[in-house]
């Protein structure tokens, strides 16, 4: 019948016998498939096939996984990116890290990440500690220790600057009784050997002093003085408690000084009195394109003494940190018996754009010692987490890329968090 004869002779037409698959001729054939990429799919489909087809031969089977092994190994070969042999150094030095974007899958996608689940996690957040003492701090520096009030007049006859303690007002009590024993001490900065004080004024915690006290200054040195006023509470048989301080930096601030100014300023908390270490000028570069960070040291003022001589040997050491950790130091020359040196001197570093937000610079101001240890007179910092000042110019200096931003900073003492690297300097 015609429909059994077309049925009979169809699968002799689409499925070749055994003999002709392992003919020489069909092998060749094979091999020439092989190297078309059109036919990639089909030969990958055929390896799926061929663990259980007896049809294809197990030479075809070889050549055919040889074949995508060697593709998939081509696909998987990439190079890393060039970098900058300036910055190379800097890289060196940061905390190891993979990047993800580096890393290639091939043509694997990357395994999908586990949801996590609230059974069994840690939380970091719940292992915080509060900082007690830093609370309490905040809190001491917020509260209200009162105003005082004073008056300023500069005589031009003598050359003398008459500073009138007037009153004090709204006190804290510093006894069990609910009162202070209050008098205030005077300073004419940067000299701290003319001190200068009130009487004590019992049990009160409004007290009217109305004292004159006289400072010989000439007038042209009124521009770099600072007046110091330390409020006490007087106690007999232990040391005196500081309830407080003002200091006014500019003296012209009021007036111009030829007539009397009343002055009233609040009273700042402090519960020891702070030492001037004296200031400096340093300006801030940041070239993006180039990587390159220019501090330029100009100079310093009203250092403190550090020699039995009354003056200092001073240079200026410059510390680039991450993350806590020193990566590089410079330092400037150094000057003779001088607490106003003049250094105009630029400490160069090269950071990549990329790093700017992890680093920060520590300035410290050292006193040179021949004999003995090197003696740090003041620091200040600058970084993106820096405070005040410090912040305000590392962030003006990113704002305004290629032009040097100048400001004066004042030097502070040494704090804990950056004790382990001024031991380093020493």
């Amino acid at each position: 019948m015609p429909w059994r004869n077309k049925e009979a002779s169809s699968p002799s037409s689409a499925n070749p016998p055994l003999e002709a698959l392992q003919s020489p001729s069909f092998r060749g054939n094979m091999a020439d498939k092989l190297k078309d990429p059109s036919t990639l799919g089909f030969l990958e489909a055929a390896v799926k096939i061929s663990h259980t087809s007896p049809d294809i031969p197990a030479e075809v089977q070889m050549s055919v996984k040889e074949h995508i092994m060697r593709h998939t190994r081509l696909q998987r070969q990439t190079t890393e990116p060039a970098s900058s042999t300036r910055h190379t150094s800097f890289k060196r030095h940061l905390p190891r890290q993979m990047h993800v974007s580096s890393v290639d899958y091939g043509n694997e996608l990357p395994p999908a990440a586990e949801q996590p689940t609230s059974i069994g996690r840690i939380k970091p957040e719940l292992y915080k500690q509060k900082s007690v003492d830093g609370d309490d701090a905040k809190s001491e520096a917020t509260k209200s220790c009162g105003k005082i009030n004073f008056s300023l007049r500069y005589d031009y006859e003598t050359e003398t600057l008459i500073v009138r303690i007037l009153k004090a007002f709204d006190l804290p009590a510093k006894d069990f009784c609910g009162s202070s024993d209050p008098y205030v001490k005077i300073y004419l900065l940067p000299d701290r050997k003319c001190k200068l004080q009130t009487r004590v004024h019992r049990k009160t915690l409004n007290p009217t002093f109305d004292e004159n006290f006289h400072f010989p200054v000439p007038y042209e040195e009124l521009a770099d003085r600072k007046l110091h006023l330390s409020v006490f509470d007087f106690d007999r048989f232990s040391r005196h408690d500081m309830i407080g301080e003002v200091i006014l930096d500019n003296l012209f601030e009021a007036s111009d000084l030829s007539r009397e100014t009343s002055i009233w300023k609040d009273i700042q908390y402090a519960t020891s009195e702070s030492v001037d270490l004296g200031e400096i000028m340093f300006s801030l570069c940041y070239l993006p394109t180039a990587g390159r960070l220019t501090l330029t040291v100009i100079k310093c003022r009203n250092l403190k003494a550090m020699d039995i001589t009354g003056y200092s040997d001073p240079y200026v050491k410059v510390s680039l940190l991450c993350d806590g950790r020193r990566l590089k130091k410079k330092k400037t020359t150094i000057k003779k018996n001088t607490l106003n040196p003049v250094y105009n001197e630029a400490i160069i570093f090269d950071i990549p754009p990329e790093n700017m937000d992890q680093v920060s610079l520590l300035i410290s101001v050292m006193d040179y010692d021949r004999v003995g240890h090197n003696e740090i007179i003041g620091v200040c910092r600058v970084g993106i987490n820096a405070e005040g000042l410090g912040r305000d110019h590392w962030n003006e200096m990113l704002a305004y890329p290629r032009k040097p931003i100048a400001h004066w900073h004042s030097l502070v003492e040494v704090k804990k968090s950056f004790k382990e690297v001024g031991e380093q300097e020493l």
